[in-house]
């Protein structure tokens, strides 16, 4: 039997949370059929695992347009565009529904485990573009399948691999063996049982970003209900006028709000930091843990640790295709120099569509939060953006491709960015998170270059 055309054949995505599920509505609305592959048992699996943590992005940023219009005639109303929803909320109220109107088209308990060209491995460039794609599937079940696609879009995110301790990028000395003691989720401490772990206890938190400065007000929550609840603060660089984010001068208020309230843990006593401190070793002291720095400094004993380092992608089913990534970064190569958390410490991220995202293997994309690699920038409006023009140029319209027009607030992304150390009178060098006036709207394509912030980063 011969094979059926390329064209025939669906354009697989891979996960069904935010991303991946608008990937899915632009490409019906391009009149491309998708098949999107899910490894967990519903929508947005990751994003059920942080359900108790609130966006900074309210329902007006995380609604995918061509989502939006295949939910209406369900009678899908949006909530309150003013509103700042939950994980739980956006999974409940929003991506299950949207994975509902796709119906069979998500497959779920379906782990991609591997994509290659048909009958070629990486090595080979005879005929290699004209050949589909073999998207190897694992079914909850153990049995394994095989899916011949057209083109494949990434959208597995990178929630499955978060970075570890260690200050080295590899889990400090002691770390794996602690794994009892060491989680790297911001603890649900609505849950009794994760309350009881963490009352009245010493918790380190390792990490300098959105998420750190979740668990730390939610710590300080608790201390103020459960006397002996403390936390640590472990940061590898000093404390910095940029080390809570942009705070009133967010263009993204919940996050700035949530920036002052890890800074009032910390002034009100519920929170210490331990700065400039690289975890090299995890030692175990009685039924506690100590920290050791590379320096030699030792924290003081605590009793869970809370790692919230960042996250990185997992590339390990893509070996077979030929991907084009920054060595740094691991994002795609164009699209580095525009996320790179080195330069851009406050974040203005650059709209980008589908050439930033392209890698020398035809028709495969990497979009959503593994597109952006180790680069902690990532706005689900940006992701938006990213499957609309992909999902043109998998159309053959390249000019809708290229015309990739959106506008952006000042990420304010400070602290786990930036330079490696920073003065500790927080002098940091261009102003980080000076915000402008209101936000630019920036275009790229068409002749219309991008223009840089102006916030001095």
């Amino acid at each position: 039997m011969n094979a059926p055309a390329a064209n025939q054949l669906p354009v697989v995505v891979v996960g069904a949370g935010p991303i991946g599920l608008a990937a899915a509505a632009h490409l019906i609305e391009q009149g491309i059929e998708p098949l999107v592959l899910e490894a967990g048992p519903s929508a947005a699996t990751a994003v059920r695992e942080w359900a108790h943590v609130r966006l900074f992005s309210p329902w007006a940023e995380v609604v995918d347009p061509a989502a939006e219009k295949l939910l209406a005639p369900t009678g899908w109303i949006r909530p309150d565009g003013a509103a700042y929803p939950s994980g739980g909320d956006w999974a409940e109220l929003y991506l299950q529904p949207l994975a509902d109107v796709l119906g069979e088209r998500v497959r779920y308990d379906a782990r991609v485990t591997g994509v290659a060209r048909a009958g070629r491995d990486r090595i080979v460039d005879s005929g290699r573009d004209e050949q589909p794609f073999t998207v190897h599937v694992e079914h909850a079940d153990g049995r394994e399948e095989r899916v011949l696609a057209r083109a494949v879009v990434d959208a597995s995110g990178t929630w499955a691999t978060p970075n570890p301790l260690g200050a080295n990028g590899l889990p400090a000395l002691g770390e794996r063996a602690a794994d009892g003691r060491i989680s790297y989720r911001i603890p649900d401490l609505r849950d009794p049982a994760v309350r009881e772990r963490f009352a009245g206890r010493r918790t380190a938190v390792a990490g300098t970003g959105a998420s750190a400065f979740t668990a730390l007000a939610h710590l300080a929550d608790l201390a103020e209900a459960e006397s002996g609840t403390h936390a640590v603060w472990v940061l590898r660089r000093g404390i910095t006028g940029s080390t809570y984010g942009g705070g009133e001068a967010d263009e993204l208020p919940a996050r700035g709000a949530l920036g002052l309230r890890a800074k009032k843990a910390v002034d009100v006593g519920h929170a210490s930091a331990l700065t400039g401190f690289r975890t090299a070793a995890v030692e175990a002291q009685g039924e506690q843990l100590v920290l050791v720095a590379e320096d030699g400094r030792r924290s003081e004993p605590v009793d869970q640790v809370v790692v919230l380092t960042g996250l990185r992608p997992d590339l390990s089913f893509l070996s077979e295709v030929r991907l084009g990534l920054d060595d740094r970064l691991q994002a795609p190569t164009a699209l580095a120099p525009l996320i790179d958390p080195n330069q851009h410490s406050c974040g203005t991220v650059y709209p980008h569509g589908a050439n930033e995202l392209s890698h020398p293997e035809k028709d495969v994309y990497l979009v959503g939060m593994k597109s952006y690699g180790r680069a902690p920038t990532f706005l689900a409006m940006t992701g938006y953006e990213q499957v609309r023009s992909v999902a043109a140029a998998l159309a053959g319209d390249h000019e809708a491709a290229a015309r990739v027009e959106l506008t952006l607030p000042e990420t304010g992304v400070c602290g786990g960015a930036g330079l490696f150390d920073q003065p500790e009178d927080g002098q940091a060098a261009g102003g980080c998170c000076a915000v402008p006036a209101a936000p630019e709207v920036l275009t790229i394509g068409l002749g219309a270059p991008a223009k840089p912030s102006t916030g001095g980063c």
